[in-house]
């Protein structure tokens, strides 16, 4: 490694420390020392680092992110966490890949062992999580919020404390002489917090259930025991096994929102509340449920409640309560770890907090309850896990803070799904519902939902984004539904509504990217304002497979007449209805195929204007009296893409129409655009000129299979 002196301090080349240095430890200059302490405020040197007080006294330097970068040691020297074996380097590599400094003691926490190479190995017999980093003999591992922690040699569990800077006054020039050869350690430039934060009392508690109740073994004087009740007042680590059922089966936790979070960790927990919930987080600045690796753990409440708690929270108020699910909370919720986790909700929800509810981690998640499955007043975030939930009157899941004040709350009433496995077997009501916004990305993994519900599949008061994901829904109302709009802009979803519409938004409904597959449905695609850029869409209706129309299908704001009284206007800003039912349809790009059943169907139907001047759009309608037909406009139309082409058994009320008769077996179509129908008629719609039987489709530039099993073949 190699490295230089600067005032004492051993700096390492590439991580360009080098202020002031020299190759050798002559004297440094008292003006020079000046201007140097009167800039120096953060050890770690880097604008966005956090310097924090190790556990032996060294300084970590951790990076915007957390991450730690490297550390100084009390003697100025530095280390890395990805220190390669250079000479000079006095780190060496533990059997978990971090490193340590080769001069330190082992702690009493840890113990020495050899492993089958002969090699020494540390194991901390505090805690089986994995290390992150190991240095000068100490191990330190990340809370959820990010934050480091270690354990100390009666394996209390400390969180580590920002080090605060010296001013340049705590260096006196009568320390520093111009003869003096011994250089000025970092300890004397940044003076460290005197002790870091303890967060629990003791080792790790390990309570235990057997048929008589709960037993508790190293209580770090948090823990309180009654029978079956066990009550957490502190922050930290708690390990719960065993078997239990009673009316006081339950873990209680009501810890100062000052400390860090409470872990409730679960290593094959089988825990019956006979007449409340057996998970009540009444106050903690954040409780997690861990079921651990390998292990089983069922959850279950009792169907009526009777019992009220009384209790002060943080804002010193008197509050009383009643648990409304079987994991209960009142603050911030995390599921987390890699075990199984059983839920039965009898009384209400299956797991409800009153503000963040969070998964993590691959847990396999088993939720049935009467009501909703999984609740987050303020926010359901999930990140991962394989999620299973039914219902028996409720949604699947929701997040509904804004909906008794009638008002958008910022960055609440949000569902927020970028990675995991969900599946919604069965929806009492809605399969997923946020007041605010329902959002499905992939910013973590590449999520997949799968939704049966008795109502709506996906559905918010405000908005809802499709990014991402692979996304399944049956439904027995609208498959994606909005009081306002819509966005698809990836993803590939497949919608069966065979009562009502496929998709629905009561203002504006936008495709971006992504497929849109609605194999059923009453309406396939609705709104007052639908544009499509892009995208591919296949869509069957058995009334219209496309419709713009003003109003809404019941559930948002209408007036007498079924109209809407608001919305958003053709540019996304809000505007008036004009006191008319009409609509927008606008398609700009993408590829689409429209197919309606038969009656007074309309393929592509706009109660206002209708503009295609872009994309490739495949229209069949199987009109049967009325009028509309493959295109149909209440306004004016404008078909001026070169890849249209309508199929009808009668004449389509807009566009070119063309007496020509096709059926199912031959591609049909113009030197733009060919399709093989899946009926049969004698009017076409086509915008290039009268379309024809196509022998040979190898001269066209691009193909696409709809997920029906149809193709269309075109040319730019």
């Amino acid at each position: 490694m190699l490295t230089r002196n600067c005032l004492g301090i051993t700096s390492l080349v590439s991580f360009g420390l080098m202020v002031g240095c020299s190759d050798d430890s002559s004297t440094t200059p008292k003006d020079d020392l000046a201007d140097i302490t009167e800039t120096i405020t953060n050890a770690c040197t880097y604008d966005g680092y956090t310097a924090m007080q190790g556990a032996s006294g060294e300084t970590l330097c951790l990076d915007p992110e957390g991450t730690l970068a490297f550390w100084i040691n009390a003697d100025g020297s530095y280390g890395f966490p990805e220190a390669s074996q250079e000479s000079g380097s006095t780190e060496q590599p533990d059997n978990t890949g971090n490193f340590s400094n080769d001069s330190s003691t082992t702690p009493t926490n840890e113990s020495s062992t050899e492993d089958s190479t002969g090699s020494a190995s540390k194991t901390n017999t505090c805690t089986t999580e994995k290390a992150l980093y190991t240095i000068n003999g100490i191990s330190y591992y990340k809370n959820e919020d990010g934050t480091l922690y270690y354990f100390d040699a009666d394996c209390n569990k400390a969180s580590l404390a920002e080090s605060t800077p010296a001013s340049s006054s705590s260096i006196s020039e009568s320390s520093i002489s111009s003869e003096s050869t011994k250089p000025v350690s970092s300890s004397s430039i940044v003076t460290p917090n005197s002790s870091a934060t303890t967060i629990s009392n003791g080792n790790v508690p390990t309570i235990s259930y057997t048929a008589n109740g709960a037993s508790v073994e190293n209580n770090n004087s948090c823990v309180t025991v009654t029978g079956g009740e066990v009550v957490i007042t502190c922050a930290g680590d708690y390990d719960f096994s065993g078997s239990y059922s009673g009316a006081d089966a339950q873990i209680r936790v009501y810890s100062p929102k000052s400390d860090s979070g409470v872990y409730l960790n679960l290593r094959g927990l089988t825990l019956t509340n006979t007449a409340d919930a057996p998970i009540y987080a009444q106050m903690s600045s954040k409780t997690f449920v861990v079921p651990k690796n390998g292990t089983t753990n069922t959850l279950s409440d009792g169907s009526t409640r009777t019992k009220t708690f009384t209790y002060v929270n943080s804002n010193n108020e008197t509050k009383v309560d009643t648990t409304g699910a079987c994991i209960y909370a009142k603050d911030d919720l995390t599921i987390k770890g890699e075990g199984t986790l059983i839920v039965k909700g009898n009384y209400n929800n299956g797991i409800h907090t009153s503000n963040d509810l969070r998964f993590r981690g691959a847990t396999t998640v088993n939720v049935t309850a009467v009501n909703n499955g999984l609740k987050g007043k303020n926010t359901v975030d999930i990140e991962n896990g394989n999620i299973t939930i039914a219902t028996t009157n409720g949604d699947g899941i929701k997040s509904d803070e804004g909906e008794d004040e009638g008002a958008i709350v910022d960055n609440k009433g949000i569902v927020n799904i970028k990675g995991g496995n969900i599946t919604i077997t069965k929806a009492g009501d809605d399969g997923i519902q946020a007041y605010n916004y329902i959002i499905v990305q992939d910013s973590v993994s590449e999520p997949t939902v799968k939704v049966t519900s008795t109502g709506k599949g996906i559905v918010s008061d405000n908005r809802v984004y499709i990014n991402a994901g692979k996304i399944d829904i049956s439904s027995g109302d609208d498959g994606v539904h909005s009081n306002l709009n819509v966005y698809f802009n990836g993803g590939y979803t497949t919608i069966a509504a065979p009562k009502n519409d496929g998709v629905h938004a009561d203002s504006t409904l936008m495709i971006n990217d992504g497929t849109i597959y609605v194999t059923n449905s009453y309406e396939g695609l609705e709104a007052w304002y639908i544009k499509a850029n892009g995208g591919i869409t296949d869509v069957y209706g058995t009334n219209d497979a496309w419709n713009a129309a003003g109003g809404n299908d019941g559930s948002g704001n209408t007036n007498q007449s079924g109209q809407s009284n608001w919305g958003f206007g053709p540019g996304g800003g809000m505007g008036g209805r004009m006191g008319s039912s009409s609509g927008f349809l606008t398609i700009t790009g993408g590829v689409h195929h429209a197919k309606t059943g038969s009656g007074d169907t309309d393929g592509i139907d706009s109660n206002g204007e209708l503009t295609i001047s872009g994309g490739v759009v495949i229209v069949e309608c199987q009109i049967s009296g009325g009028m509309g037909g493959s295109f149909d406009a209440d306004g004016t139309a404008s078909l001026t893409s070169k890849t249209v082409l309508g199929f009808s058994s009668g004449s389509s009320e807009k566009g070119t129409n063309y007496n020509v008769s096709f059926t199912t077996g031959s591609y049909y179509g113009t030197s733009n655009v060919a399709f093989k129908p899946t009926i049969s008629g004698r009017y076409m719609v086509a915008t290039t000129g009268q379309p024809a039987q196509v022998s040979n489709t190898s001269g066209y530039q691009k193909n696409v299979t709809f997920p029906s099993g149809s193709s269309v073949y075109y040319n730019d």
